[in-house]
């Protein structure tokens, strides 16, 4: 009521009454107008998001933006509430799981998921998820089939054992043969073969856990025969053997071979288990590595059951693959931890497209891995510098220099192939800006992880498949704008 307001006022005090209902009426005015636009970007969150998960992002972002006021903070505009608000909504959103581009210079890569799988695997798996599959269902009879023949006979096959199975990974199968064959008896290893590899999987606890008894033999560094036969008694129940994985024993050794324990089992009635590890079933020294031990050569030598990972060497999905006699093949498919354990059928599919890579003579050239390792060193070099060529004129200083690649995933310790590598060097040689260059990288889209030395970003083309050269590029010219 400006009238009544400014009764008993002066000239100079109405003056100012009036100016003030001005201004108040100015900041009315702009609240209406911004209203609707307001309105309609809360409108969107909701539309995009789901309106439940706006107002709990919304009653979130409003309670910490009180706690840093009380803190002494300054209080937020509402345009840095809405933008706090969007991007917490994005990033509950957003998949957490996604493409991750390997210039690490490890072939094999636990952590970023070990063996990429090749197109016909993928395009196979896709098909399994987005359909129903006859995976527990004879096609021929109408009747209820079983998940384990479409590898059985492509396992036998590859690798020449009599039967074969697998399970979700090769821990899982390692657990699986020592409870159904060695629970509540005794199982003999050397004492060297004793390992912790990633993530803390220890051998004497997957022992403990199986409810077998560990019988450790011989010393670190030389076990013999002679060693596992004093061991063997009325409660033994296997004689194992384990890949010794990231680590190797040099030197004074002496070591027990599979044949040799073989004819050991053999003697005493004992079946022998073997866990090669890395599934190689080709020679990895034709490709200027050492030896890998291959499950052919196991399979030869007479053990009685092999496992190993289905996604190192093997170059397929996760799955832990068991292969060896039919009767103990048999035992191990009926014992109840069996279907704890049981393999789902998209990796299922995954292994059978991977298994007829090898079938059909053409791992090589189709799994990822193996295409890793055998590409030669003046292919490399070509890509490094044609992802340098493409880096001209970000004003930063990028040279392709010699390196080594490693093949990783519990595979081949100490053995390296030649490579090479993009060096990026930003502002000097600073560790701490190559640092924050290879963070740009890695939250980018698609993620980019190359490793930082001596203040320089190193990225591998042999890691790299050909394929992402493209993506890699852009990434790196969009970290370095």
């Amino acid at each position: 009521r400006p009238a009544s307001a400014a009764a008993g006022l002066g000239a100079r005090g109405r003056r100012a009454l009036r100016n003030a209902y001005r201004r108040v009426d100015r900041q009315l005015r702009d609240l209406t107008d911004e209203a609707p636009r307001r309105r309609d970007h809360a409108q969107a969150l909701v539309a995009e998001h789901s309106r439940a998960t706006v107002v709990a992002i919304t009653r979130e972002t409003i309670e910490e933006a009180r706690k840093r006021i009380g803190d002494g903070e300054s209080c937020p505009s509402y345009e840095d509430l809405v933008q706090a608000i969007d991007g917490s909504a994005q990033s509950a959103f957003a998949p957490s799981l996604r493409h991750v581009i390997n210039a690490t210079g490890v072939v094999i890569h636990t952590n970023l998921g070990r063996a990429p799988v090749s197109e016909e695997a993928a395009a196979a798996m896709r098909e399994a998820a987005a359909s129903f599959t006859n995976l527990e269902f004879d096609l021929a009879s109408g009747e209820r089939g079983s998940r384990h023949v479409h590898v059985e006979q492509l396992l036998c096959r590859v690798t020449g054992a009599e039967a074969g199975f697998a399970v979700n990974n090769n821990a899982g199968a390692v657990l699986l043969s020592l409870m159904a064959l060695g629970k509540g008896k005794e199982v003999i290893l050397s004492r060297s073969q004793s390992v912790e590899i990633g993530g803390g999987f220890r051998v004497p606890d997957v022992m403990r856990q199986s409810g077998a008894k560990l019988v450790e033999v011989g010393t670190t560094n030389k076990t013999y025969v002679s060693d596992y036969q004093a061991a063997i008694g009325a409660r033994t129940a296997l004689l194992l053997a384990v890949h010794s994985s990231n680590f190797r024993i040099s030197g004074f050794t002496h070591f027990v071979d599979a044949p040799e324990l073989v004819e050991l089992g053999r003697e005493h009635g004992i079946p022998v288990l073997h866990d090669v590890g890395s599934g190689a079933l080709l020679d990895t020294a034709k490709f200027g590595l050492g030896h890998e031990p291959t499950v052919q050569e196991s399979v030869e030598a007479g053990v009685d059951l092999i496992c190993f990972s289905g996604d190192k060497l093997l170059g397929g999905p996760q799955t832990g693959v068991i292969v060896g006699k039919k009767a103990l093949i048999e035992r191990l498919k009926k014992y109840p931890l069996a279907r704890a354990l049981r393999i789902d059928k998209v990796s299922l599919a995954g292994l059978q497209a991977t298994l007829l890579h090898y079938l059909q003579d053409e791992a090589v050239e189709k799994i990822p891995v193996w295409r890793m390792i055998a590409m030669p060193l003046d292919s490399l070099a070509h890509r490094a510098e044609r992802w340098r060529q493409a880096l001209q004129g970000l004003g930063e200083d990028a040279e392709v220099v010699d390196g080594l690649s490693t093949v990783g995933g519990g595979s081949l310790p100490d053995e390296t192939l030649p490579t090479k590598l993009l060096s990026i060097q930003v502002g000097g040689n600073s560790r701490s800006v190559a640092g924050v260059l290879a963070s740009k990288l890695r939250s980018g889209m698609p993620a980019v992880v190359g490793r930082v030395e001596r203040g320089k970003l190193l990225l591998d083309s042999r890691t790299v498949l050909p394929e992402e050269d493209a993506q890699l590029i852009t990434a790196i010219r969009k970290a370095l704008s």
